[in-house]
């Protein structure tokens, strides 16, 4: 017989139960080691495309060894990640059988007073992009001291910078991939640890474990153990993941903006609480309005769709559209971090949008747990929302 002390801590147990039922689980080890081993993959794949430098040879026919020599020379100030090998050519056909036989990437030669790069089947981007520059800067060159003038001075005027109001482009480029990593993480976590919380309340109550558990613990207490057990258990695995990603950022060109990510990273997870709090909540009510697996489809619908509007809304929102979606609970969940990456957010915003998804998920928790409680013993088919909530305690 249970204990007035045992029902007290009975959410207590339930999340231990929770926790350890499912860190123990091959599936669930087997799946975190699989995606650490995905992150660490992609970071070493990006480390390594940043500093591999692409080899081109460049062939040249007599009359087009000197641009072609000065393209081998210029190219690396042109792309740093370019190395251009010049090999000579005795004559046309000799080129042509170069470029047949793999020996020559492209082949240099004058056309009709222009310049024209030829390839065996493909055009080669980073050598035909460095190609046109050194010989429009070549042809320039010769055009300007033929007329006395120089390309300085040609060119006075008619330089085009940039300048970016939230820091450089690359910054610009970090925020938007670690956005994404936000956004897939958040879905993926709330998706996986939903259905799963979804099915084990099936279970239970397909199998009739519930009303067993019914007569020697509250339902709200059932309730929260679940909600927390797994909230706990998402919350360890993102925090693998950002540890894996942070830690696997400093090995790779970008690792001057780790100390970047780290306060974003922050906040993140504390929107990522109280997000998953409330979906976490709705997933149990999906699973209590089911009474068979096959029906957890029907009863869950409208909250996948709501996910999906968080995951398609988190990738493509932006301007004014993105400010007002980062203040409405549950997107906020996704969007206030996307923009704190991004810069340019006032210090209250942040505060803001987690205090009202904080008191959206505190209404969440007390709606779905009047449903749960109303809906979980009931036996006879699906429940609709109407029916849990007008029933009897």
């Amino acid at each position: 017989m249970s204990t007035a002390h045992d029902r007290e801590r009975a959410w207590l147990l339930v999340t231990r139960r929770e926790v350890v039922s499912r860190i123990t689980d091959k599936s669930f080890l087997i799946g975190t080691v699989l995606m650490v081993a995905m992150i660490v993959g992609f970071i070493g794949f990006t480390a390594w495309q940043e500093e591999r430098t692409d080899e081109a040879t460049l062939g040249a026919t007599p009359e087009a060894v000197a641009m072609a020599q000065a393209v081998a020379d210029a190219a690396p100030q042109v792309d740093d990640k370019l190395e251009v090998r010049l090999v000579e050519l005795d004559d046309d056909a000799a080129a042509r059988a170069a470029l047949e036989a793999d020996e020559v990437d492209a082949w240099l030669h004058p056309v009709d007073g222009d310049w024209q790069l030829t390839s065996e089947s493909s055009e080669q981007d980073s050598l035909t992009a460095a190609t046109r520059v050194v010989v429009r800067q070549q042809v320039l060159a010769d055009n300007a001291a033929r007329v006395g003038s120089t390309v300085e001075e040609l060119e006075a005027g008619s330089t085009v910078g940039t300048e970016f109001l939230r820091g450089d482009a690359e910054r610009a480029a970090v925020a938007e991939a670690v956005g994404f990593v936000f956004v897939f993480l958040f879905y993926f976590a709330a998706l996986v640890f939903g259905m799963q919380l979804a099915s084990s309340v099936i279970e239970e109550k397909q199998s009739r474990i519930v009303e067993i558990i019914a007569a020697a613990i509250p339902l709200r207490h059932l309730l929260a153990g679940k909600v927390l057990g797994n909230t706990a258990l998402a919350l360890i695995q993102l925090l693998v993941y950002l540890a894996v990603g942070l830690v696997g950022l400093t090995f790779t060109p970008y690792k001057s903006y780790v100390p970047a990510l780290s306060g974003p990273a922050a906040w993140f997870l504390a929107f990522f609480l109280a997000g998953f709090v409330a979906l976490a909540c709705l997933w149990a009510v999906a699973g209590s309005l089911a009474s068979r697996t096959e029906d957890l489809q029907a009863t869950s619908t409208p909250l996948t769709m709501l996910m999906l509007v968080m995951f398609f809304g988190g990738l493509s929102l932006d301007g004014r559209g993105q400010v007002i979606a980062s203040f409405v609970p549950p997107v906020s969940a996704v969007v206030m971090p996307k923009r704190i990456l991004a810069g340019g957010v006032d210090w209250w915003e942040p505060l803001a949008a987690l205090g009202l998804l904080a008191a959206f998920a505190l209404a969440t928790v007390w709606v779905g747990e009047r449903l749960y409680r109303r809906a979980l013993l009931q036996t006879g088919g699906r429940v609709s929302l109407r029916q849990a909530w007008s029933a009897a305690e």
